[in-house]
């Protein structure tokens, strides 16, 4: 049998009763550790759990999969993934691969940053399409996302947005030069950064208005479901003005609200303890004289 387990999005006590007695049975235990980060490091796991936690990077889950299904046909092996098993594509491939295999598969579900956004005063039925946004990198610079953003807000619809992750990347540079694989540093979009990137497609490149610095309403949620969560709700300005804190970050783009909806956020305004703290590097201040590029990471 197969497990794949969702684990929530706080820390080793949030899996359920049912996940937890599925992974006591597993042989083999493997910790999705590439589309999500749960708040809590593996030790603190493999203590609550009474097993050894594999971590199981893109590599291993996407090329690898066999690795994992191996001799699942006879013995119990789980797949734990942060949030809900379904909240990535490829934990439905790795469903798919599974029962082409002829495995028995069963999936323990669990919250996901799909439902727990409903914390920010939001109601999910008043959501349209989920977005994903990239991390610009050079000059790659995509914008294709910005159409479901725009169709929401004509449908007067939220935007669901989710900030890109890198995880044990290869550098590309290093790669082209000497031919080894060097993995960059683990990276997480910030708020700050999302909404840069936001606004310079809107400003720059697509120029239809769907997007304000100073009157579109956005809310920025971080580290949903843990003790540090964070819940800001202002405009695309003054959220470049908030800081954020540790990964993980999402951002909500309002759209049409009812009453409720606006008390809610109400409870949300930054406060004057909320502003980000400016860098030397941010305010230019360097030896150079010159502006460095803004980079935020965990």
């Amino acid at each position: 049998m197969l497990y794949i387990i969702g684990l929530g999005l706080g820390d080793e006590t949030d899996i359920t009763v049912k996940g937890l007695e599925a992974v006591k049975s597993c042989e083999r235990v493997f910790l999705e550790h590439y589309t999500s980060i749960l708040g809590v490091d593996t030790a603190k796991l493999e203590a609550y759990y009474g097993k050894p936690v594999r971590l199981a990077d893109r590599e291993l889950v996407e090329s690898g999969s066999d690795e994992i299904l191996e001799g699942a046909e006879e013995t119990d092996v789980a797949l734990l993934v942060v949030g809900d098993p379904f909240g990535a594509t490829t934990h439905t491939d790795m469903y798919l691969r599974a029962v082409q295999k002829g495995i028995k598969v069963q999936v323990i579900h669990n919250a996901s940053i799909m439902n727990a956004i409903g914390s920010c005063g939001l109601q999910l039925y008043n959501f349209g399409q989920t977005v994903s946004i990239p991390l610009f990198q050079g000059n790659w610079k995509p914008d294709s996302f910005y159409d479901k953003i725009e169709v929401n807000a004509k449908a007067k619809l939220h935007s669901l947005c989710l900030l890109d992750i890198k995880v044990k990347e290869p550098n590309i540079e290093k790669l082209e030069t000497t031919g080894k694989f060097v993995y960059d540093p683990p990276r997480y979009m910030t708020i700050k950064e999302a909404i840069e990137q936001l606004l310079y497609i809107e400003e720059e490149v697509r120029k239809q208005g769907v997007l304000s610095r100073e009157t579109t309403r956005c809310v920025g949620v971080a580290r949903v479901g843990q003790a540090s969560q964070k819940i800001i709700a202002g405009t695309m300005q003054e959220l470049l003005e908030v800081e954020f804190g540790p990964p993980l970050h999402s951002l909500v783009i309002v759209g049409e609200t009812h009453v409720i909806e606006e008390e809610m956020l109400a409870l949300f305004r930054p406060t004057a303890e909320d502003k980000r703290v400016e860098t030397e590097a941010e305010s230019g201040a360097g030896e150079d004289g010159e502006d460095d590029d803004d980079s935020e990471g965990a």
